[in-house]
């Protein structure tokens, strides 16, 4: 019970010190609110597990607000329990047609209400695990790519996601760093509480503090009430730091502090906040460089960079654009009701020709276009608006190769030379990204002919 919240919403305000006291004597984190229209602005700012509700309130009563809860989304959305006075048997039945998780009637026993709650979390959290498990199973989440940097990506990702380790995802926009945050997590030991992301460069300075750490009514000017940050609501799972590289460095400073000491103030509060959060952090920038140039703390890229990922550009990756795009049209096709579509030859050999500069975002994009635009079932190369300009940049004419051998050697050194290009010739950083021992990766460049330039 120790992150079950409940929510105890009655007109009488002895009934919600009363309930309260009970239910905190039984181990459950309580907050009270006094209307329906109070529990739905509660809801909005923090997830509970249960809602204990009374039918008769001022305003909106308990029906209404019981039906707008059933708009949540699972993830959020807690068990209800319905209270009355006067209940009937058809406002009981009509309560659990809406979804209520079971009804009691006033005067309320201890051991009742402490016995129908732990039941109702329990219900809910079965609930939950069962909507994470399909949700493993949607190909939206899905890693796709049968290309060798993708069978290592998820190789990395089996291999490290079940340890506590931070995790620092590399990648250009577009490759898919997010869904590689969520399949960790999914894979952790921690895959049953929350999973919490915040885009670091969509959220102006002056608000980021409050979201990653909440803040008090009156902290600041125009915080009208109390706020939960990205850090508690992520207490006992996993958050994610998108484009970490676009805090400030005063952010950066909070953030280090809150990673170190599992421990965070909320803007405009006097005490701090414990969590035990497992943090991801991805970037599409090169965060050494970030670092040279002032605008990155290194004791924090250490911090965040425990567990290095890179995701690559989709132009890496030529091979998987056919397979993607199937997957995608699959999945439009199916979404908007149309026709099956089939790709010919010429739109196989137009999209493995074209560089891809904003990568599975691009071709994903590309994909829900032509199931709109075009109604006709086959899809050929005229369909497919791609500048040949943009030719991927490891396009090679095959004719000169003379044996298998040949061809394995030069994707090999031009893969490695890439690496070592992002990583400005630093051998060891090289190894971890392609997951060699540094030995095998000197003997490797030595074969191939590449000069170590440290």
């Amino acid at each position: 019970m120790k992150h079950t919240r409940v929510l105890v919403v009655d007109d009488e305000a002895a009934i919600r010190q009363s309930l309260a006291g009970v239910l905190e004597d039984e181990g459950f984190a309580v907050a009270v609110a006094d209307t329906g229209e109070a529990c739905l602005e509660e809801l909005k700012r923090r997830s509970y597990d249960v809602v204990l509700l009374d039918i008769w309130l001022v305003g909106m009563d308990g029906m209404e607000v019981l039906a707008r809860i059933q708009e949540i989304g699972i993830e959020d959305r807690p068990a209800v329990v319905m209270i009355s006075g006067h209940g009937t048997v058809e406002t009981a039945v009509r309560a659990t047609k809406l979804g209520a998780f079971d009804f009691l009637e006033k005067p309320l026993t201890i051991a009742k209400v402490a016995v129908v709650v732990k039941n109702a979390a329990q219900q809910r959290r079965l609930e939950v695990e069962i909507s994470r498990l399909h949700g493993a199973d949607d190909p939206r989440n899905a890693i796709l790519g049968e290309s060798i940097p993708m069978k290592a990506l998820r190789q990395q990702i089996a291999l490290m996601a079940a340890t506590n380790g931070r995790v620092l995802i590399y990648g250009e926009s577009g490759t898919g760093k997010e869904l590689v945050a969520r399949a960790i997590h999914e894979l952790s030991s921690r895959t049953k509480a929350p999973f919490v992301e915040i885009n670091c460069a969509a959220i102006p300075e002056d608000l980021i503090e409050s979201e990653l750490f909440g803040h008090r009514k009156g902290g600041f000017p125009g915080a009208a009430e109390d706020k939960v940050g990205k850090f508690e609501k992520a207490d006992g799972g996993t958050l994610f730091l998108d484009e970490v590289a676009d805090m400030s460095i005063k952010t950066q400073a909070k953030v280090l502090r809150a990673l170190e000491e599992q421990r965070f103030q909320p803007v405009g509060a006097e005490e701090s906040i414990q969590v035990d959060v497992r943090v991801i952090a991805a970037t599409n920038k090169n965060l050494e460089d970030q670092i040279e140039r002032g605008n990155f703390r290194e004791d924090l890229f250490y911090r965040l960079n425990v567990i290095p990922f890179h995701v690559p550009p989709l132009r890496e990756r030529i091979e998987d654009a056919v397979l993607l795009a199937n997957h995608f049209l699959r999945e439009f096709t199916s979404s908007y009701g149309r026709k099956a579509k089939e790709l010919t030859p010429e739109a196989y050999r137009a999209l493995q020709e074209y560089a891809w500069p904003g990568n599975v975002r691009e071709l994903k994009n590309l994909m829900e276009r032509i199931v709109i635009m075009n109604p006709q079932v086959r899809i050929d190369a005229r369909h497919i608006p791609l500048s040949p300009a943009r030719r991927a940049v490891f396009e090679r004419p095959i004719d000169h190769f003379t044996s298998l051998a040949q061809v394995r050697e030069t994707a090999e050194r031009e893969y490695i030379l890439k690496k070592l290009e992002e990583t400005r010739g630093n051998v060891t950083r090289t190894a971890e990204l392609l997951g060699l021992e540094r030995s095998n990766l000197y003997r490797k460049m030595k074969s191939l002919g590449i000069v170590p330039k440290e």
